[in-house]
């Protein structure tokens, strides 16, 4: 046979569905799978020049893939400092100022992952943080990357004094007397101060995402679904290849915005296909509506503040004819939808239409659905993509904004990943990074636990959602790769992507699991990271 490449390990899980056989040892050419079988089997596959890399007590999988990223994009949305972790409105002033003081005069301070629970019942606006940065222009972006808080003097260089008008559902939220207060909601708006803000060249920022995916491997991701590609990303995942092989192939979804005309979606229609040599662009992303955290999503019934009422696409029936026009040409869609109202306008939008050859429809989010949604899903073959991870935003008791905002009727539809599972609806999970941390160990657990990881005291939100341990484990690769038109499984003739962990995922508990090295990430039979342990 002759193989380039065999992997051994004493588990093996394939994840086909009719493949009873024990399984050991998996031996690739040219990037292919091309046999599995014993470790005594394998013998007969050698030739003059295959390495083999015999793994152990460890445990092989299908590669895992991240369903929902923003690898390329999150290189500016984490610029500056980090506040995910920051509980307290007094954390995050300790935080921006020592930013501040290691500014020089007139440098931006930037900063993410601005948690809304931390203002309380109080309003979210700049006030809060003017005394910390000293004056200088800051731009702190919340942690939903949807929307963010700018300093007087960020405003005053963006030359923004007052609301704005936009294509979409964005705005610059101001006070009675029209002065905006810092708050800056969905990316129109957030753009008229960052587009100030000095940036870095393609060169750099491919450097940096050479360096990011790396980390994403050591996790045990052998791909992502990119879900965004603007600007100049194809130029920063250029700049990335020139570094070396990517660490991870990336299906790359370019977005499709409101007051987009018949020559932008003909772009959108003619770029499929391009990339690199594991990069590549496939499918459209949309936007149907923002966050419920914001007051953006399209809720049926209005939220606690009278707010997350409409599309944001202002002619929700202009979504929809962009969706049909992506479909008949055979382009498969992914639609940002958080919100109920928002989750039924692309079903409906989607209903009666062909799967498009190359991969299905998706709706991405989804976190409060109505119970007679779930049956769509399957009858219309879409394809639910969620991130269990999200839940880490909220409470059990529901004292966060997310769930004050929406009442616990609507609080308790959250994040329905087992419900749409038992139907028999494919559930693709993922991270949304830098929205939530990309280890997908820890995505594993989350999945499973309905808690973070390694988190024992956190209270689980919504737990009769939880996921399987195989659940999740297909949610990361199987499944994933289904909604890309892909195999998944560890067979003969699929992709040699494969992860080995030093626990096995589909037995041992799910914190032990967020915290266990990975002990190999094959991508196209090339090693991505193996553990020096």
């Amino acid at each position: 046979m002759n193989a380039d490449l065999i992997v051994c390990a004493d588990t093996v899980h394939t994840l086909a569905e009719n493949d009873r056989r024990p399984v050991e040892a998996i031996a690739v050419r040219d990037g292919v799978i091309v046999a599995t079988g014993s470790r005594d089997e394998a013998r007969e596959w050698r030739g003059n020049h295959t390495e083999t890399i015999d793994l152990g007590a460890a445990v092989i999988t299908p590669g895992l893939i991240d369903g929902h990223s923003h690898p390329v994009t999150g290189l500016e949305l984490t610029d500056g400092t980090d506040l995910s972790g920051a509980r307290t409105l007094d954390e995050v002033r300790a935080l921006l100022a020592t930013a501040a003081a290691e500014c020089a005069q007139g440098e931006w301070v930037l900063a993410w992952g601005l948690d809304p629970n931390v203002f309380g019942a109080g309003p979210i606006d700049n006030a809060a943080l003017e005394k910390a940065v000293d004056g200088r222009p800051t731009l702190v972006r919340l942690f939903d990357a949807h929307s963010a808080l700018a300093t007087a003097a960020a405003l005053r260089i963006a030359g923004v004094d007052g609301p704005r008008t936009f294509r979409e559902r964005a705005s610059v939220v101001c006070d009675e007397r029209g002065r905006p207060t810092g708050l800056l909601l969905e990316s129109a708006a957030v753009d008229l101060v960052a587009q100030h803000i000095p940036a870095e060249s393609a060169a750099v920022r491919g450097a940096r995402l050479h360096a990011l995916l790396a980390g994403m491997a050591a996790t045990g991701l052998t791909g992502a679904h990119v879900m965004d590609n603007n600007g100049d990303s194809e130029a920063i995942l250029r700049a990335a290849e020139e570094l070396g092989e990517l660490p991870l192939r990336l299906r790359v979804a370019p977005w499709c915005e409101p007051g987009i005309d018949r020559d932008g979606l003909a772009a959108l229609i003619d770029g499929q296909g391009r990339g690199g040599h594991r990069w590549h662009i496939g499918g459209v992303k949309l936007f149907i509506d923002g966050t419920i955290d914001n007051g953006t999503a399209w809720l049926e019934k209005p939220d606690a503040l009278g707010q997350s009422t409409a599309s944001f696409w202002p002619d929700p029936a202009r979504y929809t004819e962009a969706v049909r026009t992506l479909a008949a040409a055979g382009v498969p869609t992914a639609t940002h939808a958080i919100g109920d109202a928002g989750v039924r306008h692309v079903l409906d939008s989607l209903d009666g239409l062909e799967r498009p050859a190359a991969a299905p429809h998706r709706i991405e989010h989804i976190e409060t659905l109505p119970t007679e949604l779930i049956g769509r899903f399957l009858r219309q073959r879409v394809v639910a993509s969620m991130q269990p991870a999200h839940c880490r935003f909220t409470r059990a008791d529901h004292t966060d904004n997310w769930s004050t905002r929406l009442g616990d009727e609507r609080a308790d539809r959250a994040w329905r990943c087992r419900d749409l599972r038992e139907a028999g609806v494919p559930v693709v999970l993922g991270s949304d990074w830098p929205i939530a941390p990309f280890d997908a160990r820890a995505g594993l657990a989350t999945a499973q636990l309905r808690r973070p990881a390694e988190e024992p005291n956190v209270p689980a939100v919504q737990p009769d959602q939880a996921l399987t341990a195989r659940m999740a484990l297909e949610g990361y690769t199987t499944q994933a790769a289904a909604a890309a038109g892909e195999t998944g499984t560890l067979t003969v003739g699929a992709g040699a992507h494969l992860t080995a962990f030093l626990v096995d995922p589909l037995r041992s508990d799910p914190d032990e699991l967020a915290a266990a090295p990975i002990a190999l990430t094959l991508v196209g039979g090339r090693v991505a990271h193996r553990s020096q342990s």
